[in-house]
């Protein structure tokens, strides 16, 4: 049997572009702090200075730059000028590695991270983690690329739940969740107040005239048209789910209703009406009303979105932006 030599494997993926292997590698170091203390811009610079020793100390390799962003948050890339720069360049064939730190200096969003290790992984470009001995184009950082890929996951589930936990605590303070105003009413973000808005809320009072009458909502839509009645977006034509939108919907009679939608989950974004899946938060006597309680309880079809299993009614004393006294004027 002959003798066979076996040429152990560099456990990387060379970049398939370089077809001269004598090539050096053109390697980028990226550095980040957070804060603009002294102690971390000493750090800035020791950082800047560590690498372009490292990088000019290898022989194999070429310094193809340093980027750097000084006091900038690692959550928002947009923010980082430098690493933007960076990415551009190694997409464009410039770097053939990128040198950092950590993870956690390469973005602390795991998403971020996922998104630009596989981008430049496409490209052939090679992230090296020096903290956590990662290089993303060996067999390891494969598996990295899995790790990453269930911590996003994670990640956004975990934020969705506190997002959801606290968009609950303002519902159940009183507090106006996602609502921009309705046709009748203006909403005012700074205080969040809802005043009514007089030319609509004559809009408002003939379609629940002309429903107390005996009309249905596609003649009310037709009436609406001809009359040259507009929707709260200005559109001038009027569907009758529109119509009966409005006889359904509470805020006319001065109550508010919160959580009429809820997202399924935090991956596919969908939203459904909450038919009781979710909690709800009923406030009574919210702001002033364009439509009498008594109009509304003998005309108004029942709301497809409340389910009396699932309210949690909010009331004037319990909510600090309800004045009991006066409905309309929110403190």
């Amino acid at each position: 049997m002959k003798d066979v030599e076996v040429i152990k494997a560099r456990n990387t993926l060379s970049p398939r572009a370089r077809t001269n292997f004598e090539k050096r590698l053109r390697v980028a170091a990226y550095c980040r702090v957070s804060t603009d203390t002294e102690d971390q811009l000493n750090s800035y610079k020791s950082q800047v200075e560590y690498y372009t020793k490292l990088i000019k100390s290898k022989p194999e390799w070429s310094l193809a730059g340093i980027y750097a962003d000084e006091a900038i948050t690692g959550t928002q890339v947009k923010k980082r000028e430098d690493f933007q720069r960076l990415i551009n360049d190694c997409m464009n064939g410039d770097v053939d590695m990128v040198i950092t730190k950590s993870i956690s200096r390469f973005a602390r969003n795991t998403l971020d991270t996922l998104k630009y290790v596989r981008m430049l992984k496409d490209k052939g470009v090679a992230v090296f983690f020096e903290e956590e001995n990662i290089n993303t184009l060996t067999m390891d950082g494969e598996l990295l690329l899995v790790i990453l890929s269930s911590v996003a996951q994670q990640e956004v589930e975990n934020i969705s739940a506190n997002v959801k936990k606290g968009l609950k605590m303002k519902m159940q303070r009183g507090e106006l969740v996602g609502f921009q105003g309705c046709l009748g009413y203006d909403y005012n973000p700074a205080d969040k107040t809802i005043t009514i808005n007089e030319e609509e809320a004559a809009v408002v009072r003939y379609i629940f005239q002309r429903y107390t009458e005996g009309a249905g909502g596609s003649v009310i839509a037709k009436e609406l048209e001809n009359l040259g009645y507009k929707t709260k977006r200005g559109s001038p034509k009027w569907a009758d789910s529109t119509v009966i939108g409005i006889i359904k919907n509470e805020k006319y009679k001065g109550d508010i209703l919160l959580g009429k939608t809820f997202t399924v989950d935090p991956i596919s974004k969908r939203r459904l009406y909450n038919f009781g899946e979710e909690d709800q938060f009923y406030i009574r006597e919210h702001h002033e009303p364009i439509i009498s309680e008594e109009v509304c309880k003998r005309h108004s079809p029942e709301s497809p979105f409340i389910s009396e299993n699932c309210i949690h009614k909010v009331t004037a004393f319990s909510s600090p932006f309800i004045s009991k006294e006066t409905p309309g004027n929110h403190n």
